[in-house]
C-alpha cells in the first residue's frame, strides 16, 4: 500500500501567525497517527515561516519507532542564525528519508525538481553524506525527466519524488491525460533504474485516486496544504482516514 505522509507545514504557518503554541504541532501529528498516517513530513525553511529546527527536534522524537519522518529541506542552502542547515538538522533529527528540493530562501512554495543530468554531480557528496546518517535519500523531479535515473541509484539515492503540481492543475482544468501520462512514464523510468517513486504537491482527494491507478508502485504521497485545508471541515482523524481510503 502507498505511505500516506501528512506534511505539517500548514500547522505551523497557523501557530506562527499568532504567537504561541496553538495549534500544536505534536497534537496534530498524533491525531495523524492515530487516523493511521504511515508519516509525518515537514519542510524546515531557513526563514523559520513556518516548522522551526525546534519543531523538528519534537516531531524526530514523537515519530521514532512509530511511523517515518520525512524530512524536505534545500540541502545548499547555508546555515544561519537559528538555521543550522539542512544536512545539520538531517544529522541531529535522524529521520527516515531526507528529500532534497531544490528552493530558493525566498520561494513561496516547491515548484520545480532537480534536473538529474545536471545536479547530480554537486547533489553526490551530500548524498553520501546523508546516506552516512542512515536514512533514505529522495531527490524531487520534475515528470518528464528522461535520463539520470540509473546515475541516481548508483551514487545512492533511493527515491525520487515527482512534483505534481502540473498534473493538479490540469486536472483542476478538466484535461488532465497528457500530465498524468507523463508522471507515469517518468514513474516507470524510475522503477526501471531501480529507484521508488514518491509524489507530491497540490495532491487531493479529488485527483488522487487518478494519479495512484496510473502508478500502481507508487511508495508514497505527501500531502500537507489540501489535506490541511480540507481538515479545517471534516477534522485531521476522517480527512487522513479518507486519504488512506483512496490510496487502498
Amino acid at each position: 500500500m502507498t505511505t500516506l505522509s501528512v506534511n505539517l507545514n500548514k500547522i505551523a504557518v497557523l501557530r506562527n501567525a499568532r504567537g504561541g503554541d496553538d495549534p500544536d504541532l505534536t497534537t496534530a501529528a498524533e491525531a495523524c497517527i492515530a487516523a493511521g498516517c504511515g508519516g509525518i513530513t515537514v519542510h524546515p525553511r531557513p526563514d523559520r515561516r513556518h516548522v522551526t529546527p525546534n519543531d523538528v527536534a519534537l516531531l524526530a522524537d514523537l515519530t521514532r519507532g512509530r511511523v517515518e519522518l520525512n524530512l524536505e529541506g534545500n540541502p545548499f542552502a547555508p546555515p544561519r542564525p537559528g538555521y543550522p542547515g539542512f544536512v545539520e538538522l538531517v544529522r541531529r533529527a535522524k529521520p527516515a528519508q531526507a528529500t532534497l528540493v531544490p528552493d530558493a530562501d525566498g520561494q513561496l512554495t516547491s515548484d520545480h525538481g532537480f534536473d538529474l543530468t545536471r545536479d547530480l554531480g554537486k547533489l553526490a557528496p551530500l548524498v553520501s553524506e546523508l546516506g552516512a546518517v542512515g536514512c533514505r535519500v529522495s531527490l524531487f523531479i520534475d515528470a518528464g525527466m528522461g535520463e539520470g535515473f540509473e546515475a541516481a541509484h548508483a551514487m545512492g539515492v533511493s527515491r525520487v519524488e515527482l512534483y505534481t503540481g502540473p498534473y493538479a492543475h490540469a486536472f483542476a482544468n478538466g484535461d488532465f491525460a497528457v500530465e498524468l501520462q507523463c508522471c507515469a512514464d517518468t514513474a516507470q523510468r524510475a522503477l526501471d533504474a531501480g529507484l521508488d517513486v514518491n509524489a507530491g504537491h497540490d495532491l487531493n482527494q479529488k485527483n488522487l485516486d487518478a494519479f495512484k491507478r496510473a502508478i500502481p508502485r507508487l511508495a508514497e504521497v505527501s500531502i500537507g496544504h489540501a489535506l490541511i485545508s480540507e481538515a479545517l471541515y471534516d477534522g485531521l482523524d476522517r480527512t487522513v482516514r479518507s486519504y488512506l481510503a483512496i490510496l487502498a
